[in-house]
């Protein structure tokens, strides 16, 4: 789960999203995605359906440090 942060940085910039906008997505602050994605907050279960969901990849792609995004 190391690389957790890294991969939803990647995704949300993929979409063009701000830390913000991606925030009001998913129902939290922009300050709280950017803890997410420098490692300093981990996500619970819901959350992380959530992201997986919002960007159409799986869990395990988005939590295993092993598996890649395409």
């Amino acid at each position: 789960m190391e690389r957790f942060g890294e991969k939803l940085r990647i995704l949300r910039q993929r979409k063009g999203l701000t830390v913000r906008q991606l925030g009001a997505m998913l129902g939290v602050s922009g300050p709280y995605v950017v803890q997410m994605e420098q490692g300093y907050k981990v996500p619970n279960a819901a959350m992380i359906i959530k992201i997986a969901r919002l960007f159409k990849v799986s869990t395990d792609q988005l939590m295993l440090d092993e598996l890649e995004l395409d």
